[in-house]
């Protein structure tokens, strides 16, 4: 499924979960088990979520791994639609001999 300009998972996850309910990124940071600024890096979009943040992000907020991965390539690919030129770029004939 393609989504028009998706966010940026650490958008999400302040949006939904830091936001509505009040929680600072200190505190989910200590939750999570990693350092605050770590945590900072990812809200602020400047940081990807890794394999590792997804787990504890999966255990600390709930969704799946998946689903937190899946954000994150759905942002990622977005970003390289917008600035990667395929114009050059033609399709390979794999019926030639």
């Amino acid at each position: 499924m393609n989504m028009y300009n998706p966010p940026h998972p650490g958008e999400f996850i302040e949006s939904i979960y830091l936001e509505p309910h009040g929680v600072s990124c200190r505190t989910l940071a200590t939750h999570l088990g990693v350092a605050a600024s770590t945590l900072s890096r990812v809200v602020k979009g400047k940081s990807a979520i890794s394999p590792e943040m997804a787990l504890r992000l999966s255990k600390v907020l709930g969704r799946s791994p998946e689903s937190w991965l899946s954000m994150q390539d759905n942002y990622e690919l977005w970003q390289a639609k917008k600035s990667v030129d395929l114009q050059h770029l033609h399709p390979l004939d794999l019926h030639v001999a």
